[in-house]
């Protein structure tokens, strides 16, 4: 098959992190995701829980390695020319499987860059008969465009995401729970009165700012004020409840940094009836109902988790799920949404 000439860019991306209904953690990571005809390539490949090989987690040489494999410029890490396009975002093993892909210049000897041959690889060598996904590619790179995009990524100061996350409020054992949270799943956080006195070099560390709901506007707007004077754009999150999972979640979608137009799920909204949401690609989606009982407790509803396609979906909500005050996550593995029953 031909490679027909398909158009190639970059543009940042995560896989959700989150601390899910049945307790377990699952890890943040930030990464660079390659676009392909203006969509992310990601979403070509069915519902995968993947990361590209550029994560802003790995030491810059291993980040800068990756880069000058996808350009050519070192040999291939698998037999027969193969390259991982996208990995298992809890580790680098190939037992875990990777899609991969043949990376090679054109064969008429022009300046252009061909992806082909994506297969599903869980050893050394790939099997294109029982595990390529023969709807893919191939594609073709303009060698100028291609070069450009990954040659961005060597120039940049630093390829790391501000991952790091200042909690300010008035609960200290809530915030020292959630900084726990969001540690484990790979955020730094650190607990703080305010943000006064802090060197302008500590500030452009943090993504985001989270705010207690008891906190006085006089603070919030300090707070603000001084990541301003610094010239830090952050993002700002009010608590919407003392609930670890709908934190970590609020925070999650605060420090994603994928552009609108390529993200999975675009909106979600609720009501005591129902949950309403917009999907872009077919992707599995998980939708988990949070309310706050009697004596404070958390009470935790698992709605929904399926695969669902492209559009506009309405999902029932059952009555004890959105008793008094109760909120609503959606999550797939690439983004996270949240928003409080209205009613």
């Amino acid at each position: 098959m031909s490679a027909e000439y398909a158009t190639f860019g970059l543009a940042p991306a995560m896989r959700a992190g989150g601390v899910l209904a049945n307790g377990d953690y699952q890890v943040h990571r930030d990464f660079v995701d390659f676009i392909v005809n203006g969509r992310p390539l990601l979403f070509q490949l069915s519902d995968l829980d993947a990361v590209s090989p550029l994560a802003s987690d790995i030491p810059p040489a291993i980040f800068t390695a990756h880069v000058r494999r996808l350009l050519l410029e070192a040999q291939a890490p698998l037999e027969e020319g193969r390259y991982v396009i996208y990995g298992c975002p809890e580790c680098e093993g190939l037992e875990c499987g990777a899609v991969t892909a043949v990376i090679e210049k054109s064969a008429d000897g022009s300046d252009d860059f061909v992806w082909r041959d994506f297969a599903w690889q869980t050893t050394e060598r790939a099997d294109l008969e029982l595990n390529g996904y023969h709807g893919i590619g191939p594609f073709r790179f303009h060698g100028d465009e291609y070069r450009a995009a990954l040659g961005q990524l060597l120039v940049e100061d630093d390829p790391q995401a501000r991952r790091r996350v200042l909690l300010i409020g008035a609960r200290v054992a809530i915030l020292a729970k959630l900084a726990a949270a969001l540690r484990t799943i790979g955020i730094g956080a650190e607990i703080a009165a305010d943000a006064t006195g802090v060197p302008p070099d500590e500030l452009r560390t943090y993504g985001a700012v989270a705010f207690g709901p008891t906190v006085p506007d006089a603070t919030r707007h300090s707070v603000r004020t001084v990541f301003e004077g610094a010239d830090v754009p952050v993002a700002y999150v009010d608590g919407l409840a003392p609930i670890i999972p709908l934190l970590v979640a609020q925070i999650e979608y605060a420090l994603d940094r994928s552009p609108q137009e390529q993200r999975r799920l675009t909106r979600l909204a609720a009501d005591p009836r129902a949950a309403e949401l917009e999907v872009t690609s077919t992707c599995r989606v998980q939708l988990t109902a949070y309310r706050m009982g009697r004596l404070s407790r958390t009470h935790v509803h698992e709605v929904f988790d399926d695969v669902l396609e492209p559009g506009h979906h309405r999902v029932p909500l059952a009555p004890k799920a959105t008793k008094g005050s109760a909120f609503v996550v959606a999550r797939t593995s690439t983004h996270v949404l949240v928003t409080p029953t209205s009613r």
